[in-house]
């Protein structure tokens, strides 16, 4: 026995050790909590972080905040955004994009935006008044192990060593991750790095512009402007080479950047929350499972602003892992299922990387006839419905799904989700896999959850455009497989029966 291992004199168990307290780690001990899961949560900061950071998720996150019980609370501190208003360098409007409906088809609105600050909050209260959840803050991890039935964490609180023996450890610690350290995992660079500045205000009288979102698309001064919520507005500039950084973040160059928006507000009622410089980056873990350690969020990859996913990619992650863990648990699966997790979680999360790259260059890249051809695209562009539809979606990339997968359109896209009065429907599927069918079934012992549609439901309309009798979905309501006939609909259950993990070995 090693000299730090000397000083341990107890040695914790848990089911899961969750490093880092942020919206990630507790999105994900509060699903793990609804599938009977304990979790211990390691903090390294003594209280939340008062300052915010993420403002945006769209509708497909929401849902997965509702599955962890905190969508009501969510929804009391954010709010619907309305769209996209695209301006040149003097702050005319080039394009606007509106949601006529505000809800899409998960039942939430397609973008909603908060304050993390508060969304936090929402969070650690659901934690608190679950058992199955302990949060210790002020612990600082200082190395993680795998070992022959599970890993172990190292931690010092208050002077003292500790140690936590766990099957299976999630690190949900950011973009500086200690757990990705200790596994001497690079990140691999998707090719964009640029300095932005990012201010936060809050107005003490409302500033009279439209709610959504506001993009300057200059190849100079790039910038974004949105209201959050309440009193709370952002602004991000685009730092240029030229500019003095100790200048910038001053008092007075804050106020110069901020002059344009805000002519006719008194500075007195303006008070600024931060004023930090970031490079957005655009990068990936080159690996997200080393034994029974995995990453997370931040600690898996980062994404430019753009598309407004970087939250969101994270409670992706968590939503993906979380209940194929519950099936190992259960012994449903055997372990090598979870090697799924990065197959289908990293492409996907490139895709949106790629996406918010692409965008970023197409608003505020290039300069000169570049610049100026672009201004006449986006005004062409943005008369013709289909490209508002597109400028507007809030719908992720297709999952490349490992499992079940039969060749159709809605196979690894999201099930919509209706509202049954005051029930949403995910809520009738439960924590395990489920059929959705048009037609009766009679055989219930597949241990799947079965619920039949009428023709005239929103989902038996959805099912008979998709042009199939029935859908498999997985307990994160991604589409895994579809019934065409009714004659289909037993070897689909076959199949959700016998997980298939040989091409998971192989990808």
């Amino acid at each position: 026995m090693s000299e730090s291992e000397s000083v341990v004199t107890d040695v914790e168990k848990v089911s899961v050790v969750i490093v880092g307290a942020g919206p990630v780690g507790l999105t994900a001990a509060l699903l793990l909590a609804r599938r009977g899961i304990d979790s211990l949560v390691l903090e390294r900061h003594p209280a939340p972080y008062p300052l915010p950071r993420a403002v945006h998720i769209d509708g497909e996150v929401m849902r997965i905040l509702q599955e962890a019980g905190v969508a009501d609370g969510f929804r009391g501190i954010s709010r619907a955004m309305p769209g996209l208003r695209l301006l040149d360098s003097r702050l005319r409007t080039m394009a606007e994009f509106r949601r006529d409906n505000l809800v899409g088809a998960g039942g939430h609105p397609e973008a909603s935006m908060f304050d993390q600050p508060d969304l936090e909050r929402v969070l650690a209260e659901a934690v608190a008044a679950e058992p199955r959840v302990r949060v210790v803050s002020a612990a600082t991890v200082t190395g993680v192990t795998n070992g022959s039935a599970g890993a172990s964490v190292r931690y010092d609180l208050a002077g003292e060593e500790k140690r936590v023996d766990a099957r299976f450890i999630l690190g949900c610690d950011g973009a500086g991750s200690t757990v990705r350290a200790a596994l001497d995992i690079q990140f691999r660079d998707l090719g964009f790095a640029e300095p932005w500045l990012v201010v936060d205000i809050r107005a003490r009288k409302p500033l009279v512009m439209w709610e959504g979102v506001h993009q300057v698309c200059a190849s100079g001064r790039a910038a974004t402007y949105m209201h959050l919520v309440g009193d709370r507005y952002r602004w991000e500039f685009r730092i240029l080479e030229s500019d003095d950084l100790n200048e910038l973040t001053s008092d007075e160059g804050v106020a110069r950047l901020l002059a344009p928006w805000a002519e006719s507000v008194d500075p007195a009622d303006l008070e600024v929350i931060r004023v930090a410089s970031y490079t957005f980056r655009a990068r990936v873990a080159e690996r997200w499972r080393v034994g029974s350690i995995f990453l997370l969020g931040d600690a898996a990859h980062l994404t430019p602003p753009f598309i407004g996913q970087g939250l969101g990619a994270g409670l992706r992650d968590a939503h993906n892992l979380v209940w194929k863990m519950a099936r190992v648990f259960a012994g449903s699966s055997p372990a090598e299922f979870l090697d799924s997790y990065e197959a289908e979680r990293s492409p996907h999360a490139v895709s949106q990387i790629r996406s918010a790259v692409a965008i970023g260059w197409a608003l505020t890249g290039g300069s000169g006839p570049t610049a100026a051809l672009r201004r006449t695209l986006v005004r062409a562009l943005s008369r013709i419905p289909a490209v508002s539809t597109a400028a507007l979606s809030a719908s992720s990339p297709r999952l490349k799904l490992l499992q079940l997968a039969r060749a159709h359109a809605s196979v690894g896209t999201l099930l919509p989700q209706p509202r049954e009065g005051d029930e949403w429907f995910d809520d009738r599927l439960g924590t395990g896999y489920a059929l959705i069918t048009l037609d009766p079934v009679a055989d219930r012992s597949s241990g799947v959850t079965i619920v039949e549609v009428s023709s005239s439901s929103d989902l038996g309309r959805w099912l008979s455009t998709s042009k199939v009798r029935a859908v498999v979905v997985r307990p994160d309501r991604v589409v895994a497989a579809v019934a065409r006939t009714s004659m289909e609909i037993s070897s689909v259950l076959d199949a959700v029966a016998e997980p298939v993990v040989e091409r998971v070995r192989s990808a």
